[in-house]
């Protein structure tokens, strides 16, 4: 009888550790692929399972004003996109793009407002669970 009563809490406690663990592991995003982009109005090119693809904003995206961003990548299935701050927490702001044609899909998205007046933001690309980093700067 003693030992369910201590072997039943301590068994309790390791399940509760190891779902922690396998969450933190979860949540952890995939490794970014980096694309240099001196211009996402140009448009900014990069590859996608060995295939060029290319991702453009329709504006300079500024805060609580929506742009359009269109992904084109040949044979992509899915594609979503979020955008972050180094280092601040910025909420929920991930955008599932909608496919318009065969591999190209487009969001109207609207970036928050960040009260420091940081400009620089980290664009998420997933493409088919393939992930990418895109640098850019709002107004």
């Amino acid at each position: 009888m003693k030992l369910k009563r201590i072997l039943l809490p301590l068994l309790l406690v390791l399940a509760f550790i190891a779902l922690a663990v396998v969450g933190t592991r979860a949540k952890r995003p995939a490794q970014a692929k980096e694309i240099a982009c001196a211009d996402p109005l140009q448009g900014c090119v990069f590859t996608h399972r060995g295939l060029p693809a290319q991702l453009r904003f329709s504006s300079q995206p500024t805060p609580l004003q929506p742009f359009r961003m269109e992904v084109h990548a040949p044979s992509a299935k899915h594609a979503s996109a979020e955008m972050q701050m180094v280092g601040m927490d910025m909420g929920f702001n991930r955008y599932d793009l909608h496919e318009v044609g065969p591999g190209i899909f487009n969001a109207q998205i609207t970036l928050p407002v960040c009260v420091s007046g940081r400009r620089d933001w980290k664009l998420y690309l997933d493409v088919d669970s393939q992930r990418y980093v895109v640098p850019f700067k709002s107004q």
